[in-house]
């Protein structure tokens, strides 16, 4: 880390804390030419992630939006916000530790699904008939018996 006084490349870190509940570090450091003080702070760096819709179109990756689409799966359902809140988290990270920073939306939905199934499954059937766009009845009633199959 460079000394912001002399601009000396090396420095010891005297002290050290989380702040933010986590989301950062605070470190107090120490110049090893000049021996004066200073802060840095360490941030996790979160790159932005682009969705690939189906019609080829691209946009930001949004919570709210998935949130929106859970809850209108889970409406009267003994679902908890709280369960789809860290539902949406391990989506994300699973998303973030990939190394792909474009990501369809089919992945996602896949992902939502997977979850949703152990969840509740009259939630992950809904999800799963807008999600796959069920044409008629057959692909629906298809789609029940895989989640009866298992």
């Amino acid at each position: 880390m460079k000394c912001p006084y002399c601009c000396y490349e090396e420095s010891k870190v005297i002290d050290s804390r989380p702040t933010d509940e986590g989301e950062r570090i605070r470190r107090r450091r120490e110049c090893l030419k000049c021996q004066k003080r200073f802060t840095t702070y360490e941030v996790i760096e979160s790159l932005p992630l682009i969705v690939i819709k189906r019609d080829k179109t691209r946009e930001m990756f949004d919570r709210e939006k998935l949130m929106n689409g859970l809850l209108r799966a889970c409406q009267k359902r003994p679902v908890s916000v709280d369960t789809l809140e860290n539902m949406i988290d391990e989506i994300e990270a699973t998303l973030q530790n990939s190394l792909e920073r474009e990501v369809t939306s089919e992945k996602i939905g896949s992902l939502v699904m997977e979850k949703l199934k152990d969840i509740d499954e009259v939630s992950y059937v809904r999800f799963a008939s807008v999600y796959r766009q069920f044409k008629d009845i057959n692909t629906f009633m298809a789609e029940l018996n895989k989640l009866l199959g298992k």
